[in-house]
């Protein structure tokens, strides 16, 4: 093998896992170092500088970074990183003057950002500040998008909504509440310089079944049944419901049922349990509050009597893999099984709708009807018109939406300085010892086998009484405290001095994980053999030397490495060094050669 490059932004990046896997790179062991320390408002300006929404994504993320999470490689579970990022908002206090102010000149451009949820909100965090004429359109009468209208209450108070998208309101833009934007060609006649289009997978996916006309008053469209409720139009539902579907919509659907006086709520699902597309820690929250999950069952018909619902037919199903591991639903043979219900809520897939968009003016649709988008850049064919968030690519979720954003303001500043967006300024890249001594560390670099903390949860009986009362109480400082420790700070990366080596291997005898290994080079997969502890995992890249004195060379697979810089302290010549890798997101703004 060749010696491992480490001077560009990927390797090292790769190594912390959680902030690789993290659309929006959020740099995750340097806001939980700092809630260990009591220093809430810096760990929560970390988050915000990378994904916006603290408080909002401390409660609903989807949390990307977590399977990634190195603790989940030597325990059952990962860190906490999602809840962690709560306790930082929660405590964070005054932020001081820390967030920006709107600016007092402008650059003269105009930007149109059509919709006001996460996507849009990101583009305009970033490009307020530069001096950017910004004009947010949304239908409905508050902004925040699917963050206010989807998610519900007792999941996401309003008071975190408003204050985290104010903070975004206030840096300076026009708000053209409550006016939808019915023609793309009229608002590009408007002479704005460029438009982002961040208008969500508004659209609900709906069964065309038997009965499905006739009994059409007590069968709802998932999310927008959920609006509904958020925007206080709805207040009750029938005692016995049935949610189809197997996707975080449907969790939230039943749970939402379950406050609005569902007494039997059930929900139902075509696929396996473990297939379904909702969260493991969303279905457990289901079953936690009495709502029983059914699985391998297909709906065939809704039942109705006089208009009024009685319940749904249902085809139970198997599934059957072929010779290539696909997977295929067969009828299992069994009779048909009725479930008597009140309501259905159908909650199987949100699609996107752009009947808004003419489709003379050279914009470019693809498969599904959805715009072609560029996944670097976010444009379109359009070159003044950009996408991003469920507009883009399909429904996913807040991270994702940030992510798309901060992409998409880099290449509207980009085009609107006369550039070739297609050109991603480089994110910038540091490494600093963490050496205070022979035997110390500037972290705390203990390895403990630590169990995660449960978060506390209201009474049930009390969190069921009300749709709005939030049901998760968060961390407080203590146990935020504990589990931030259990982080093993893999930002903080073992670096190898070649002409420092002298080849001892005490750093082979005092590794815990026998991640080093000094050995005759060789081609990889014959290496990751051979190595003190094969290294099996692939996607994870071996950290090769160059040549020693003796011909060897030193590798470490970085995959079960632990970070806690025993090597260092034992190295008797200081080949080995602990140093915090650090990278800077380039975001719209200073950092950019645009500018």
């Amino acid at each position: 093998m060749q010696r491992t490059q480490t001077d560009g932004a990927d390797y090292f990046h790769k190594v912390v896992d959680c902030q690789w896997a993290c659309p929006a790179h959020t740099p995750v062991p340097e806001y939980i170092r700092l809630i260990a320390a009591g220093r809430y408002a810096d760990a929560y300006m970390v988050n915000w500088k990378s994904n916006v929404f603290p408080g909002i994504l401390g409660r609903t993320c989807d949390r990307p970074c977590e399977p990634a999470c190195r603790r989940g490689r030597v325990e059952d579970e990962p860190v906490a990183i999602c809840r962690l990022k709560r306790v930082a908002a929660d405590n964070k206090g005054e932020l001081n003057g820390r967030l920006p102010t709107p600016v007092s000149t402008t650059n003269g451009k105009r930007i149109a950002l059509i919709g006001a949820g996460p996507a849009s909100l990101t583009v305009a965090r970033d490009l307020a500040s530069l001096g950017y004429e910004l004009t947010l359109f949304d239908g409905e009468a508050k902004s925040g998008g699917m963050i206010r209208s989807q998610i519900p209450r007792f999941r996401l108070p309003e008071e975190v909504i408003d204050e985290e998208v104010g903070y975004v309101t206030r840096l300076g833009m026009e708000l053209r509440l409550g006016e939808r934007i019915d023609s793309l060609k009229a608002l590009l006649a408007q002479g704005y310089d460029a438009v982002f289009v961040g208008s969500g997978a508004p659209r609900g996916r709906d069964l065309d079944l038997p009965g499905r006309r006739e009994a059409a008053a007590n069968i709802h469209i998932g999310i927008d049944w959920l609006s509904n409720v958020s925007f206080g139009h709805i207040e009750k539902i029938g005692q016995r419901v049935i949610v189809l579907g197997g996707g975080n919509t449907a969790m939230d659907c039943c749970r939402t049922s379950r406050r609005l006086g569902g007494t039997d709520v059930k929900v139902i699902v075509r696929s396996g349990f473990e297939e379904m597309k909702a969260s493991p820690w969303e279905k457990e929250d289901a079953m936690h509050e009495d709502i029983p999950i059914l699985n391998f069952l297909t709906p065939k018909a809704f039942t109705h009597d006089n208009g009024r619902l009685t319940g749904v037919v249902f085809e139970k199903v198997r599934a059957e893999y072929d010779a290539k591991g696909r997977r295929r639903l067969v009828p299992a043979g069994e009779p048909d099984q009725h479930f008597e219900c009140d309501d259905v809520l159908v909650a199987v897939g949100q699609e996107n709708a752009f009947p808004w968009i003419e489709r003379d003016i050279g914009l470019e649709f693809g498969e599904w009807d959805m715009p072609k988008v560029d996944p670097v850049t976010m444009g379109s064919s359009l070159p003044n018109v950009f996408f991003g968030g469920d507009a883009a690519f399909g429904p996913k979720n807040i991270i994702w939406a940030v992510a798309h954003g901060h992409e998409a303001a880099i290449s509207i500043d980009r085009y609107c300085q006369g550039l070739d967006a297609s050109q991603r300024p480089a994110p910038g890249v540091t490494l600093a010892s963490q050496k205070m001594g022979i035997h110390e560390w500037s972290y705390d670099n203990d390895i403990s086998n630590d169990e995660r903390f449960r978060v506390p949860l209201r009474d049930k009986a009390q969190a069921l009484k009300d749709v709005r009362l939030e049901v998760e109480l968060g961390f407080d400082k203590g146990l935020g405290y504990k589990e931030a420790q259990r982080c093993l700070n893999c930002d903080v990366q073992t670096v190898f001095a070649e002409p420092l080596c002298i080849e001892c291997d005490a750093c082979v005898d005092i590794c815990p994980m026998d991640c080093i290994t000094f050995t005759d080079n060789g081609p990889e997969d014959e290496l990751r053999e051979r190595l003190k502890a094969p290294a099996l995992n692939l996607d994870q890249d071996l950290y090769v030397s160059w040549p020693l004195k003796t011909g060897r060379v030193m590798v470490k697979d970085e995959d079960v490495c632990l970070h806690c810089g025993l090597c260092a302290e034992r190295c008797p010549t200081g080949a080995w060094d602990m140093q915090r890798f650090t990278l800077e997101m380039t975001h719209a703004g200073s950092s950019c050669p645009s500018r």
